[in-house]
């Protein structure tokens, strides 16, 4: 080791770690549909194209920022507000109504569900373990 040992990380929740993999692969995706934005060329003749680029990188890396903090509720709430984000993104290109879809559901499963198996877990482990 070196000099300089760090301290353990604390564990993060499973709500955590499911929502931070949703809003990765999310990113990757959304970056994606901003490419396609750019190249089906699907903005007011007033905005340039490439500002369909710019969007799709912006809020892919809000998610991905978002992934270092939802361990806390404005994280999940910040998460939310990027879901509908790309869920409006759809009236540029119809068919980023699927990816919306598609990623809230896995969103809404990894905040919702994700308590309810921890809160089983715990009930589940024998007193003093930890889980």
């Amino acid at each position: 080791m070196s000099a300089r040992q760090r301290a353990p990380r604390p564990k993060r929740s499973l709500t955590a770690q499911l929502a931070s993999v949703v809003l990765s692969v999310e990113a990757i995706v959304v970056f994606l549909a901003g490419l396609v934005v750019y190249g089906l060329r699907v903005l007011p003749e007033s905005i340039p194209d490439w500002w369909g680029i710019v969007g799709g990188l912006v809020v892919a890396v809000a998610m991905m920022a978002t992934t270092r903090f939802v361990q806390h509720p404005s994280g999940i709430a910040t998460g939310w507000a990027l879901q509908v984000v790309v869920a409006l993104a759809a009236f540029l290109v119809p068919a980023i109504l699927l990816v919306a879809l598609i990623f809230g559901g896995l969103w809404a499963f990894a905040t919702i569900q994700g308590p309810r198996i921890e809160a089983r877990g715990r009930a589940a482990s024998p007193e003093g373990e930890a889980s």
